[in-house]
């Protein structure tokens, strides 16, 4: 056969198996990793973090970017993702508590440098991808964003974001759009590399603790409902669905985090507020051993603030005040022996030799809908030492004049759950699941349903690699050949 007539054939191929990397997204996975996987956990490390976060979250100076807070500081759960032509790793923040995508750029005034995390740090770098393009204060994501033309706005002004925290902290930079790349589900426990275009966040300058944390990453992927997340502009594309799923294990880190159809397992959900920055639902009870606790009628109904915010970014787990005195009570009736006292100023603690899951009450949140969220003594108690164990639930009267009404439930009680956030339809959901385990999402386009696991997720990757290497290693000795 002649040579000639088969590199057209190899050239042909080796395009299919490209455009397979980015025909379409369809559904996505996020391979997370929890930051504090096998260390003895810290409460004080815990609350600190959540400390930095709350001062943030529940900040009115804020730019409106889809919401009223921003977490800023690292956070429990992180991924790799791609950016750029050629692509590069960056570890990200995986966060439903925040809107946009921003990382650290070229240039940045003290951005971070280096991580304890044992991850490499990288600086993007406009001018180094070939699909990057800066955003313009006349765009239409820049005045949508911004709700309209941004003042003094003039033909090649970059579009600015500026976020100031509620601890000082901040972070500026502009916009720029962008090759964002993840794994796309292409069968049972397989995925390929896929892309799609995004607008996001390049930091320019950070402040406070963005620019000092030991545990620093890259940036923040925010899954937030604004129009100015990754979810809502891959959407718009209609690339993805707006809805998402994340099972995240306390136990050994990581877990599964994938956008798209979920198939199964089942989980009953129950409505979203509407018109809040967050993901708020409506609590209706809360049950300790079988008692229904007495609080006020209003109690989860504060102001601008309705319901309870749902935020895996978010490790502890703070109650009102009046709900979380009740609660406590209710607890301490059920171990009338048990002598409390304060470890490290905050938190309180007794010394318990039994299986605290025999000793203690479960403890049911009942939300509207008749959803149930069931949280066991395992989950809200912590043992720092042997025989001394913590609790997990946090006063919020002790928090800032703003946090003080908050119910807001954490990675505590959402860890070895699977969640489900179903922005299309304003629902969210979850039930109790082993997270190493797998489940299944549907392919929209396709109709295909796909078992999605958090253990080699990367594989089909890994074997699209190997079949375009080996069809340029073909093609290259075809072409040496007739040469």
């Amino acid at each position: 056969m002649d040579l000639r007539r088969l590199v057209p054939l190899l050239m042909v191929l080796l395009v299919v198996q490209l455009g397979l990397a980015s025909f379409s997204l369809g559904n996505m996975v996020l391979k997370v990793q929890h930051k504090f996987a096998g260390r003895l956990r810290n409460l004080t490390e815990f609350k600190a973090h959540d400390a930095r976060r709350h001062s943030r979250l529940l900040s009115s100076v804020d730019l409106p970017l889809g919401g009223n807070g921003h977490p800023a500081e690292t956070g429990l759960y992180f991924a790799k993702i791609g950016l750029g032509h050629p692509s590069k790793d960056y570890y990200v923040q995986v966060d439903t508590g925040s809107d946009i995508l921003w990382v650290n750029c070229i240039g940045c005034d003290k951005c971070p440098t280096k991580s304890d995390l044992g991850i490499k740090l990288t600086l993007y770098d406009p001018a180094s991808s070939v699909s990057a393009a800066r955003v313009y204060c006349e765009d239409d994501f820049c005045t949508s964003t911004y709700n309209g033309m941004l003042p003094g706005c003039k033909k090649d002004l970059p579009c600015q974001y500026n976020v100031v925290y509620g601890d000082g902290s901040s972070t500026a930079g502009y916009f720029v759009r962008d090759t964002v790349q993840f794994e796309r589900v292409t069968g049972n426990h397989q995925t390929a590399l896929s892309n799609g275009t995004i607008t996001f966040g390049c930091g320019a300058q950070q402040s406070g603790g963005l620019g000092t944390s030991g545990e620093a990453l890259d940036g923040i992927l925010g899954f937030g409902q604004a129009n100015s997340s990754m979810i809502s502009q891959l959407a718009s594309a209609g690339k993805v669905k707006r809805a998402f799923a994340h099972c995240l294990d306390n136990v050994n880190g990581g877990g599964i985090f994938a956008i798209g159809e979920l198939v199964s397992p089942k989980v009953n959900t129950t409505p979203m507020v509407p018109n809040q920055a967050h993901y708020n639902v409506y609590m209706k009870e809360i049950e300790v051993g079988g008692t229904v606790l007495e609080l006020p009628t209003d109690v989860f109904d504060s102001g601008d603030r309705r319901g309870t915010i749902i935020d895996s970014g978010t490790t502890l787990a703070y109650l009102p005040e009046v709900v979380y005195d009740s609660m406590m009570n209710e607890i301490r009736s059920q171990q009338p022996g048990l002598s409390l006292h304060t470890v490290e100023e905050q938190f309180i603690c007794f010394k318990y030799s039994g299986n605290v899951d025999d000793g203690f009450p479960v403890i049911k949140f009942h939300f509207q809908d008749s959803l149930t969220l069931t949280v066991y003594p395992h989950d809200y108690l912590f043992q720092i030492s042997e025989d001394i164990w913590c609790f997990g639930w946090q006063n919020g009267g002790m928090q800032s004049k703003d946090g003080r009404d908050m119910t807001l439930l954490g990675d505590l009680v959402l860890s070895n759950k699977l969640v489900l956030y179903d922005i299309e339809n304003q629902a969210i959901g979850w039930t109790e699941y082993n997270c190493s385990s797998s489940i299944k999402m549907k392919d929209d386009k396709s109709g295909s349903v796909y078992s999605v696991g958090a253990e080699n997720l990367s594989s089909a990757s890994h074997l699209l690699s190997g079949r375009i290497a080996t069809l340029l290693s073909l093609l290259f000795a075809m072409l040496h050949r007739l040469t």
